[in-house]
């Protein structure tokens, strides 16, 4: 502990909003195709709802083909019907026990507004960056009204913290314009 509060657990917790923020912004379809695409894709099976990656195999054939091996050919319509319901735009072709999945072109509007889903992504996880700064800042106070630390340890550790949190937000500012340049390729 470094004298009232664990920067390696605040740096471990910002970083964890940076992984949820790069998962997120994988997930968007920049027209190519990636497996990311179908990662928010749930599937009614066995009587829940899970994800489309535990009934079924996907792979990149082409570059604006993904295909969807689906393990129990019971589950075949299933399969499509999630990913039909999932809101991304996409249209499945089964054949037999697989699925074909077309890439169509992204028109202007549709990068768009990519783009501003990317930008709530890119808000979400600086939200949960600056939680992480203040749960650090209160830990802090605690410990400095506890006389556990001085004011100038506080101080130092608070401007230490302050740093992490501007770093990692800038990281996710780098990431999101590295994603819009990507979306918005024709």
């Amino acid at each position: 502990m470094s004298a009232g509060i664990e920067l390696s657990d605040i740096k471990r917790r910002m970083d964890g909003a940076i992984n949820a923020f790069k998962s997120d912004i994988a997930s968007l379809r920049t027209g190519r195709a990636s497996a990311n695409i179908l990662d928010p894709v749930m599937v009614e099976a066995y009587g829940s709802r899970v994800p489309l990656n535990q009934v079924a195999n996907i792979t990149v054939p082409e570059p604006r083909m993904l295909g969807v091996s689906v393990w129990d050919k019971s589950m075949v319509h299933a399969v499509d019907r999630g990913i039909r319901e999932s809101n991304l735009g996409l249209n499945p072709i089964m054949d037999g026990q697989n699925l074909r999945i077309p890439l169509p072109e992204l028109n202007e509007e549709r990068r768009r507004s990519l783009v501003k889903v990317a930008h709530d992504y890119a808000e979400k996880a600086k939200v949960a960056i600056r939680h992480v700064r203040r749960d650090g800042m209160d830990d802090l106070k605690k410990a400095e009204k506890d006389g556990a630390i001085g004011q100038d340890d506080s101080r130092a550790l608070s401007e230490k913290v302050q740093k992490m949190t501007d770093e990692t937000i800038s990281d996710v500012d780098r990431l999101l314009v590295e994603k819009e340049k990507e979306i918005m390729q024709v």
